[in-house]
């Protein structure tokens, strides 16, 4: 059997750095083999400047909307960059499918190794079927009112149905590694408490996301009824707020809709208060949920030029990952960009730490960790080699 050999300035292996005197030994195929002193390595040894590590999980993207990349100026804010994103899809389908596949390549070749991707549509279904990246599909329904609940439902039902079929329908030979479809909610201010309750009924035992306090807007629906949100229900033709007033934040009120063992990423968090990571870690401890708290730091600023208070979150234990969003809102499809960027903020926080989000706890929240996330024997999480100051980073397996 013929074997690879990577030696770099420093070793990631999913967990922590184990510096520059390792080698990382693979077969032709990406299998670790193991890690051992160069010493003990032997002949052939490719030596690689920058850090070693498993392959990167991304776990919050909406590929299809790639081909609004540059068209959404930055810094607008959450209300008004959501209307652009509502009046801005009407592209033509070819150039659609062309950005699709850019995107898809790029990640690919930047190191990404599986990706958590929204879709209202299946448009993205066609590349996913070939493609080397394992994806799981959130598709994302949205229903304002309970009037149309059902409806709405049946029709995310067909879009997801679409997923499964297309990838099934390649051949073995051409086909892409594994791939997982689930119905998701959108986010608090776009699902009604019924559309919620069949999500709960489709979704048991499932992984599910939803966009989570990204705006201080989200609270003050759910407590007075107003806010900016009603600038995004008029261009739906809804004059008024359709969801309760709880007088509770919108996590606190939409969560308990969830009862059925999902595990549910909770994505952006950008305005989420400590108060409430506390009120969420323990409802789902109580109620048999799993929670994920996926960063996309990138995408935080380029739409509201802020971040989330990512200390909370360490400081309650949550299971953090990292996504990169969508080309609508952020510059590239890089997870070692989100990387620096949270290294640039927050430079207490420990590098170890923010490249286990970005490996083993994002595989850990996809369920592929038996396969991906860590550099240990019998895996096959794929190969990156990053620069030193996280600029980039490539594939080499």
């Amino acid at each position: 059997m013929s074997y690879r050999k990577f030696n770099a300035d420093n070793l990631f292996d999913g967990y922590r750095f184990r510096g520059e005197g390792q080698v990382l030994i693979t077969d032709k195929t990406g299998k670790i083999s193991g890690i051992v002193p160069v010493a003990e390595a032997g002949d052939g040894v490719e030596k690689l400047e920058g850090i070693l590590s498993p392959g990167f999980v991304n776990c919050h993207c909406h590929l299809e909307l790639s081909h609004l990349k540059n068209v959404i100026p930055p810094h607008t804010g959450l209300i008004e960059f959501l209307c652009s994103v509502v009046t801005k899809r009407d592209f033509d389908p070819t150039a659609i499918k062309q950005e699709i596949e850019k995107a898809e390549k790029e990640m690919y070749q930047n190191g990404i190794v599986a990706v958590g991707d929204i879709g209202n549509t299946a448009d993205t279904a066609g590349v996913k079927s070939t493609s080397e990246i394992r994806w799981q599909n959130f598709v994302e329904v949205l229903g304002f009112t309970d009037e149309k609940a059902e409806e709405n439902i049946n029709h995310y039902k067909t879009v997801l149905t679409e997923f499964q079929n297309t990838w099934q329908s390649v051949p073995d030979d051409r086909r892409g590694p594994i791939q997982r479809s689930t119905l998701v909610p959108h986010a608090p201010y776009s699902i009604s408490p019924k559309t919620f309750e069949l999500i709960n009924d489709e979704t048991e035992g499932a992984i599910i996301s939803i966009h989570n306090q990204e705006h201080p807007a989200e609270d003050v629906l759910y407590k007075t009824g107003g806010g900016g949100y009603l600038k995004l229900f008029k261009i739906f033709g809804i004059d008024q707020s359709p969801f309760p007033v709880t007088k509770k934040s919108s996590l606190q009120s939409y969560l308990p809709h969830f009862t059925k063992g999902q595990t549910v990423f909770l994505i952006h968090n950008t305005f989420m208060p400590e108060e409430d990571i506390v009120f969420a870690n323990q409802y789902a401890a109580e109620n048999g949920l799993k929670l994920v708290y996926c960063l996309c730091a990138n995408a935080n600023l380029y739409i509201e030029n802020k971040l989330p208070a990512i200390e909370n979150f360490i400081a309650h234990d949550c299971h953090i990952v990292l996504g990169t969003d969508s080309y609508s809102s952020n510059w590239q499809l890089s997870i070692a960009k989100e990387i620096q960027s949270i290294h640039q903020y927050f430079p207490q926080i420990q590098l170890e730490n923010i490249l286990q989000w970005s490996t083993i706890q994002g595989a850990r929240a996809l369920q592929w960790d038996d396969e991906l996330g860590s550099f240990e024997k019998g895996k096959t999480p794929g190969i990156v080699l990053i620069q030193p100051d996280f600029s980039n980073s490539k594939r080499l397996l």
